[in-house]
């Protein structure tokens, strides 16, 4: 998560790094694995290389620039350990290119937008409105296919259109509040923000479910 708890915003990301090496073959070798794990949503930004353990300058330079410390083959100390605790910059040591390529796709993989897919509930029809007099206009339903969940997201269609979409705040059971309606059973509902009911309006269960994404 620390990783990429600071994100630039806009359509490209950038995950920046600072990396320090114990010998120039293996750094290249490092910054070309990571670099090529960019893509058009989230790009490898390395901004400072070097040889050597790492410096405060480093901690200066990752604080300065949103950036974490990758360290291969080599410490840092005790004080520099706490000098970035202090400006809130992570380090991370690696003793093998495969465990950095892996913990930095795991980052980026974070930073795509997830797929958000629509998933219906269930469907209900209107059989009668009602007035109630503490609770406005309630809709007298009945679960066709599927359930329908208090709290969830439902649209409300009239001849195929939608016409209003909005929040169940309300679900009764004869008087009694409940949590879910299943198929094959009545209710009363009230929909948030509407109440132009008419009879035969259909009323639309849906989630919305986000799965993440690997590059």
């Amino acid at each position: 998560e620390g990783l990429y708890r600071d994100l630039a915003e806009g359509k490209t990301k950038d995950l920046k790094l600072i990396i320090k090496g114990d010998v120039q073959g293996s750094l290249e070798a490092l910054i070309k694995s990571l670099e090529e794990l960019s893509t058009k949503e989230v790009a490898v930004k390395v901004i400072h290389s070097g040889i050597g353990d790492i410096s405060d300058n480093d901690i200066m330079l990752a604080a300065a620039s949103n950036a974490v410390v990758i360290g291969f083959h080599v410490k840092a100390d005790g004080e520099i350990k706490d000098y970035a605790k202090k400006e809130g910059v992570e380090i991370r040591i690696y003793k093998i290119i495969y465990d950095v390529v892996n913990d930095i796709k795991a980052a980026m993989e974070g930073m795509l937008e997830p797929v958000v897919e629509e998933v219906v509930m269930g469907h209900a029809y209107v059989k009668q409105v009602f007035k109630v007099s503490k609770a406005g206009i309630v809709a007298g339903c009945y679960v066709k296919d599927g359930r329908l969940l208090r709290n969830a997201k439902v649209r409300v269609l009239r001849e195929g259109a939608v016409i209003h979409e909005g929040e169940l705040v309300s679900l009764k059971r004869f008087k009694d509040e409940v949590k879910e309606v299943k198929c094959d059973f009545e209710c009363g509902l009230r929909v948030g923000g509407f109440d132009g009911w008419k009879e035969n309006d259909i009323v639309e269960a849906f989630t919305q479910e986000k799965t993440a994404r690997k590059l």
